[in-house]
C-alpha cells in the first residue's frame, strides 16, 4: 500500500472533518466524515474555501492566515459548548506555508 492511501486511510477512520486547504485558499483535500457532513456543498475538491462561508467567516479566515504568514501555527477561533475549533498550518520542511486545516477539540468542561 502506498503512503499516501495509507494516510488517506488513517484521516477517514477519524471521527473529525479534515478539509486541507492550500495558499491560494483551495480545497485539495477532504476526508470521509467531512464529505458526510458537508454534502450539502457537493464535491468541494478544486473550489475556493470561500465558496461556502458568510463574509465575515471568509475575512476570519483571511486574516487567520495573515496569522499563519507570520509565523503563527495553531489559532482559536471558535471556544463554544460544542467544541474548540482552531486553524492549524501546515508547513514543508523548510517552514514554508503550504496550507492550512480546521482542527477540532471537545469543548473545556467547566467546573462550577
Amino acid at each position: 500500500m502506498e503512503q499516501l492511501e495509507l494516510l488517506s486511510l488513517i484521516l477517514d477512520s477519524w471521527n473529525e472533518e479534515v478539509v486541507f486547504i492550500d495558499t491560494n485558499h483551495i480545497i485539495q483535500y477532504v476526508n470521509a466524515p467531512a464529505v458526510k457532513k458537508y454534502a450539502k456543498w457537493g464535491n468541494m475538491l478544486g473550489k475556493s474555501i470561500f465558496f461556502c462561508h458568510n463574509p465575515n467567516s471568509c475575512q476570519m479566515i483571511r486574516d487567520m492566515f495573515a496569522r499563519m504568514q507570520n509565523g503563527e501555527n495553531d489559532i482559536l477561533f471558535a471556544d463554544n459548548e460544542k467544541h474548540r475549533v482552531y486553524m492549524r498550518a501546515v508547513r514543508d520542511k523548510q517552514g514554508k506555508l503550504i496550507g492550512y486545516y480546521e482542527r477540532f477539540e471537545p469543548p473545556v468542561v467547566k467546573k462550577g
